[in-house]
């Protein structure tokens, strides 16, 4: 003890030093920050913390989400700077700033993935290219897209989403919404866009090391064992093992006319272009088909029954534009079994799922308590049908009579679907309020000038796609709302281009995101038309927003019945 100083003094003074360390640290660390400034431009940094030396703003970030960025854009603006897991970083929110970033691409910015990302995709994928060969592969990957091969697609997806949904109104039990949605869309992915063929349990454990992948592939560059580097390695060398064996299936049978999954499109669209794929080029192609329409799918998908659920009423009329289109009484006698043509993909042995007769539908159908969308327990259950007088059926599935021959539903084409504009606008609301992915990461080329501060070279920007939603004055009705009708023709809310990005913009908007809104319109159609669903738990789930927006512990549990003739009046 210092002499001189009483035992209470001192003790203050032992616990003040490192007190007074920690503000010095701090101190220092917001400094070096301040001194990275682009010396060359007048512009100063944007307002915003740096946290503390080293960590940053990191675990704050992690403890927070979703309200760590919006706490900090209604302190310090639209843009201001952050320190997140080791990097400084650029938040940015807004029309403007956005559309400056994305058309950037290439000239103030480039793309950014973790390293771990750009190890298991591999070196040869279109999201980790730059530059020219970012081009290259974006016009070759282009065929895969056009409106040619979505409509071959069409009618294979009806099937498959018919199928899977049939299934759900099947299982006694409720269904995790999330986890089924993931299992549609990788069934899609699979057997649609990569053209596999394959039993169900071939399907299962594909499947499975898939999901391993995608959980790994943000994770710490460490290839140890036990890590997630090295479980996604793991799990990419299985893939491109079995996709090694499709591939060299598919091209020994060298039909010239077998064009219609995606792989056949990149194969033939590379060969125009004058280029050859190699096996390599090849599997990581196939594997980051099946990444880009997997996760951000299957979230769209689950939000899509969430909101649906929420709101009776846009179901209603829903039902009633395809009433006017004649979509809605797809045929005179539907069976309660899937077509015998609906997948292809089904070995002679494999399951199907359980599909009871019309009494077995119609039995009591008791309905569990609910909350409505402010969260009062009440009874929740999505509308039936109404019809217009005369119609010859009374509901879309009906049971075929002994010796009566059915006739399955019409393919959905490109055309009809466009027509559908109510649906479009339910579809655009969706993705509106939940979209997919919150945000992009980019990597600043050279210092350039936002909102009236400066944003140094080198420097990550993150910018955000759920804010600028929430936020755009281009929406006159609350942005907390979900309402469809501010995307109808009537309307003139949305006139700015970059207010609504789900889909990105610039030269990295998303390849995809005709196919991905095709899905999600043709999985409406076919919930509305066939299936009513209700809530199995008191509550609706908290929904985790990173890395993609989905129910937190893949909470949304729901009840799904098939529409019967008949059971209106009981239900």
């Amino acid at each position: 003890m210092p002499a001189g100083l009483s035992w209470p003094e001192a003790a203050a003074l032992a616990l003040l030093a490192p007190a007074l360390l920690v503000t010095l640290c701090r101190h220092l660390w917001a400094l070096r920050w301040s001194l990275s400034r682009d010396r060359a431009s007048a512009l100063p940094l944007p307002k915003g913390s740096m946290g503390w030396p080293f960590f940053g703003e990191t675990l704050h970030w992690l403890v927070q989400g979703s309200r760590f960025h919006s706490s900090r854009r209604e302190r310090y603006g639209n843009v201001f700077k952050t320190h997140l897991l080791g990097r400084p970083v650029v938040r940015v929110t807004g029309a403007e700033n956005i559309r400056k970033i994305l058309l950037g691409e290439h000239t103030l910015v480039s793309t950014q993935w973790p390293q771990s990302t750009q190890i298991i995709l591999g070196s040869h994928t279109l999201l980790g290219s730059i530059g020219d060969l970012h081009r290259q592969r974006r016009k070759i990957l282009a065929r895969v897209f056009s409106r040619a091969a979505l409509e071959s697609y069409l009618p294979r997806i009806q099937k498959v989403v018919s199928w899977e949904l049939r299934g759900w109104c099947m299982e006694p039990g409720s269904i995790a919404v999330y986890s089924s949605a993931k299992t549609l869309t990788f069934r899609i992915a699979a057997r649609i866009l990569l053209g596999l063929r394959l039993e169900e349990k071939q399907f299962k454990d594909l499947a499975k090391t898939f999901e391993q992948l995608v959980e790994n592939l943000f994770s710490l560059p460490l290839n140890i064992p036990f890590s997630g580097l090295r479980k996604g390695i793991k799990a990419r060398d299985m893939l491109h093992e079995f996709m090694e064996k499709a591939i060299q299936e598919k091209l020994q049978r060298n039909n010239p006319e077998d064009d219609s999954d995606a792989l056949d499109f990149i194969i033939n669209s590379a060969k125009e272009h004058g280029k050859e794929f190699t096996m390599q080029e090849l599997k990581e192609s196939a594997i980051e088909l099946i990444f880009a329409a997997f996760f951000t799918t299957a979230s769209a998908s689950t939000s899509l029954i969430l909101l649906l659920l929420k709101h009776p009423a846009v179901i209603e009329k829903m039902r009633q534009e395809l009433v006017s289109h004649s979509l809605y009484q797809q045929c005179e006698h539907c069976p309660a079994v899937p077509c015998p043509d609906t997948l292809t993909t089904q070995s002679s042995d494999s399951e199907e799922p359980f599909l009871p007769t019309t009494k077995d539908a119609c039995k009591d159908q008791s309905q569990p308590s609910g909350p409505t969308e402010e969260g009062s327990p009440q009874p929740h259950t999505l509308p039936e049908p109404t019809l217009p007088q005369g119609s010859s059926c009374t509901g879309p599935q009906l049971q075929a009579q002994s010796g009566q021959s059915c006739r399955c539903p019409s393919t959905i084409s490109l055309e009809k679907l466009s027509r559908l504009r109510y649906l479009d606008c339910v579809i655009k609301e969706v993705l509106r309020v939940l979209p997919p992915v919150s945000g992009g990461y980019r990597t600043a080329l050279q210092t350039f000038e936002l909102d009236g501060y400066q944003i140094p070279k080198g420097w990550s920007v993150m910018y955000s796609i759920r804010d600028t939603h929430d936020t755009a004055a281009a929406y006159q009705s609350p942005t907390s709302t979900f309402n469809p009708d501010r995307f109808s023709a009537t309307r003139t809310e949305v006139t700015g281009r970059f207010h609504y990005i789900p889909f990105g913009g610039g030269a990295r908007s998303c390849i995809g995101k005709e196919l991905a809104q095709a899905i999600l319109k043709l999985l409406a159609i076919e919930l509305v038309s066939t299936a009513r669903w209700e809530l199995a738990t008191p509550s609706y789930p908290a929904m985790q927003t990173v890395p993609i927006v989905h129910p937190v512990d893949d909470g949304l549990q729901l009840y799904f019945h098939p529409l019967q003739p008949g059971c209106g009046s009981e239900a």
